[in-house]
């Protein structure tokens, strides 16, 4: 049995469905079967007519008392079916589907699962599911619910599924070593895959999902041990002198540090004087004042006789860094360069034979710092900022410019404590949790569409006393061209119809870095009062005089993501305000609405985040560097997460490199899940 398959040809899929399930990530059968409920419609049991409550979603088994009738109303028609039950009778009621009046015969039983309305005694269904009462497809049991599925119905995706797990039934090579499944009271690999899709009872999916998830859970914590254990073996680290000081540059500025920032300047300090290399994950919100810490360390590589490389994820945001890092260094004789992809080819020859003499002290880059030409005479130190735009694989590439340099990764993801010392299990953790004591807090109001005349009358007022303004395109299920049409479309609203008398400006992450810095350097400079963007506005670059943001379609976007835009703002001396403008009335909605309103603090935002959406959205790929995790949420599964940390420990003090042969199954479940991802 190929686990590889292609899914176009298993039943039911064909040439229209494959491109349809490629989109939610589904190539293969082992995709397919992995491509885990989000959760269940329990329809096994039927309830009496007179028992339902208005509101419910129920299973009915009932009579049909008469015919299908059908009565035409504006532009469509709708379809009426009495049912009766020993205790009682409910008028069904769907829309425009003619073809039902043939498919219901008087006298005969049928099962109905849909929601239930009882007004004055009156009881209707509305656009139920159904099976004749002798079929078991859309009702009689539990039905999972998949997530996302763009123009799959439930029922097709379902099937598909269906026919997947027939391939593969009682055929699946066990993952685990027995004696894990044993010690651990663990389902069988097979039985766990067949009731997370189909269970016959919810206990059963409870008792899949533990198996499943301990697995997820183990094999990420394995890899991550293994790195970290990877990093402490290698062969020593630099050095670097005890008699240079961080505090040259401190006693320089212009204003104070924060105790969080000095306190992280102390670990990084004794880090870089150990013998072993300093991996270190320094998470911090928006504004803390990372780059200065990032600043310090690199000083001191440089007075030690080292090079530093600085790695951002945009041009813009690297020249930000150079500017703000030759301000402060210059005088004390630091030598900063810029490498990016938009310099002239003999600019960055004459850099480059630079760097490998040695007379570059710190090179601030993009990733074209990776390229294999860029060779450092002695590379100490390499900073990456907000690491989740970069991999795993790219930070280490960077490293290996040197021989066992120091690594100190930025992020502005802030990520609740305890989940960051499981998921960053190959890193030291440095947590700057305060805010410089001249940030003003970010004033953020959460509206619906009705309130926008009021939202643009704001944004005018802001404007008329000199500032500007950010406004965020929606979100379009991450296909870029529709992405690119709704900024247009926005663009043309606000610069024809809405602020015809100021200049408006668009930008995307369609366009050459070279147009995007222009725009972001003219917005800068104040040429520009309102700015129209995607989430392409969301790392770093400091625009003081702007104070409003507005974002369109707030509820598209994360919670951890949305305090990152909102972060965009608040960089000057003026009061800073966020518009969240959303549509939809969900309690969740509501809620996530009601935290970014309440507080500024990232950390507080992303347990939240984590807890109201779970931990598939919230890591994805993109933000570690990990695997995404398609079952395990880090939230509910805490407990099980802290456990399966201490078994991971107990299993590599025994045997590091999982050679032992009742190893070799995760020794397989950790290249698969991780070792190939980790290219990203």
């Amino acid at each position: 049995m190929d686990l590889s398959k292609d899914v176009k040809y298993i039943k039911g899929v064909g040439p229209s469905r494959v491109q349809l399930l490629n989109k939610l990530g589904i190539f293969t059968l082992k995709d397919l079967i992995t491509y885990y409920p989000r959760t269940y419609e329990d329809r096994s049991k039927p309830k009496a007519i007179a028992e339902c409550v208005n509101g419910d979603e129920v299973l009915i088994e009932a009579i049909a008392c008469g015919r299908v009738s059908e009565v035409r109303l504006k532009g469509k028609t709708m379809q009426k079916l009495l049912v009766r039950d020993e205790t009682g009778s409910c008028t069904i009621t769907w829309f425009n589907q003619s073809y039902l009046k043939s498919k219901f015969e008087v006298g005969q039983t049928y099962k109905f699962y849909g929601k239930i309305m009882n007004q004055f005694g009156k009881i209707t269904m509305t656009s139920p599911v159904y099976d004749d009462n002798h079929k078991n497809f859309n009702t009689g049991k539990i039905i999972p619910l998949y997530p996302l599925t763009y123009q799959l119905s439930q029922n097709v995706i379902r099937r598909i599924i269906e026919n997947g797990l027939k391939e593969v039934e009682g055929n699946l090579q066990e993952t685990l070593p027995d004696y894990l499944i044993k010690e651990y009271q663990l389902q069988g690999i097979n039985e766990a895959t067949k009731a997370i899709h189909f269970p016959n009872e919810l206990k059963d999916f409870d008792i899949a999902r533990k198996r499943l998830v301990f697995e997820e859970l183990l094999s990420t914590q394995l890899a991550l041990l293994q790195l970290k254990n990877s990093y402490r073996n290698d062969e020593e680290g630099i050095q670097f002198d005890k008699k240079v000081k961080m505090s040259d540059v401190i006693n320089k500025l212009p204003f104070q540090l924060t105790k969080a920032q000095l306190r992280v300047l102390e670990e990084i300090d004794y880090n870089m004087e150990a013998e072993t290399s300093m991996n270190r994950l320094l998470q911090g919100d928006v504004g803390s004042g990372k780059t200065v810490v990032a600043m310090c360390a690199a000083y001191k590589a440089v007075k030690c006789g080292y090079q530093a490389a600085i790695m951002a994820p945009t041009a813009i945001l690297a020249t930000q860094h150079l500017e703000n890092f030759q301000k402060m260094l210059k005088e004390l004789d630091v030598t900063c360069e810029l490498l990016i992809s938009g310099i002239s080819k003999k600019k960055k020859e004459q850099l480059l034979e630079r760097l490998a003499n040695g007379e570059i002290d710190i090179l601030i880059g993009t990733h074209a710092i990776i390229e294999e030409n860029v060779v450092f005479k002695n590379l100490g130190l390499v900073v990456t900022d907000e690491q989740h735009r970069f991999g795993v694989k790219q930070r280490t590439k960077i490293a290996e410019k040197g021989k066992n340099p120091d690594v100190l990764v930025m992020t502005a993801t802030p990520i609740p404590r305890t989940l960051a010392l499981i998921l960053y299990g190959d890193l030291d953790i440095s947590i700057i949790d305060e805010l410089p004591p001249n940030r003003k807090k970010i004033e953020t109001f959460a509206v619906n569409k009705k309130m926008t005349e009021r939202v643009n009358g704001f944004i005018e007022k802001q404007i008329k006393e000199g500032r500007q303004a950010y406004i965020v395109c929606p979100l379009v299920e991450e296909n870029e061209e529709l992405d690119l049409k709704s900024v247009e479309e926005l663009y043309e609203t606000y610069q024809k119809e809405v602020f015809p008398q100021y200049k408006v400006e668009y930008i995307h992450g369609k366009m050459r870095p070279k147009q995007k810095d222009e725009i972001m350097e003219r917005f800068k400079a104040g040429e520009i009062d309102i700015l129209i963007s995607t989430t392409v506005i969301e790392v770093g670059v400091d625009v003081p005089n702007s104070n409003i943001m507005v974002i369109e379609n707030a509820e598209r976007f994360g919670l951890a993501q949305l305090h990152q835009l909102r972060g965009r703002v608040g960089r000057g001396e003026y009061q800073s305000y966020c518009v969240l403008k959303y549509e939809g009335k969900s309690e969740t909605l509501r809620e996530r609405m009601k935290v970014m309103c309440s507080t500024n603090d990232g950390f507080i935002i992303s347990e939240k985040d984590l807890e109201l959406r779970g931990s598939g959205d919230f890591f994805g790929t993109m933000q570690h560097g990990l695997p995404e995790f398609k079952i395990a949420n880090l939230f509910e599964d805490m407990p099980i997460l802290k456990s399966v940390q201490s078994i991971a420990m107990k299993i590599l003090q025994e045997d590091p490199r999982l050679e032992k042969e009742k190893n070799v199954l995760l020794n397989d479940l950790v290249k698969d899940k991780f070792m190939k991802r980790i290219e990203l």
